[in-house]
């Protein structure tokens, strides 16, 4: 009989279980505010994307990355999905066919701003500079 390990890498990303479930969990989310479900005005009068959800690997808790459009009122935005974190528990369990309801918890995705941070920093003039000196630092070693 054959033993099957299921230990996972540390460096490993997340299951393929841990995966499914989030994405379930985004497109559940992701409708409940598009089609206006959340009566909250705040929510009401804001397009909200949910670009990720990340799982913890015993599908108990979902971090629901979030982002309204424009990036505008972040604070408010969060503040106003905490206020029906309840409710919205509620709907992604009727929706999410998973043993748990898991806990859910949201957050700003900054991942754009982080690029655009990035990119900047790559094209200034300081960090230019540097990267010849590297390139010419190589040339010279050859």
């Amino acid at each position: 009989m054959a033993k099957h390990h299921h230990h996972r890498d540390q460096g490993a990303g997340p299951s393929q279980r841990a995966l499914r479930a989030g994405e379930l969990v985004r497109h559940a989310v992701a409708e409940i505010l598009s089609r206006g479900d959340v009566h909250d005005p705040v929510l009401e009068t804001h397009l909200i994307t949910v670009p990720e959800v990340r799982m913890t690997p015993d599908l108990r808790l979902a971090t629901i990355y979030v982002m309204p459009l424009g990036g505008q009122d972040e604070k408010a935005v969060l503040d106003a999905l905490e206020r029906n974190k309840r409710f919205l528990r509620g709907e992604i369990a009727h929706r999410v066919n998973l043993k748990y309801a898991p806990d859910i918890r949201f957050r700003i995705d900054d991942r754009f701003a982080e690029a655009a941070r990035i990119d900047g920093l790559l094209r200034s003039p300081s960090v230019r500079r540097d990267v010849e000196a590297a390139k010419t630092d190589e040339t010279d070693d050859d």
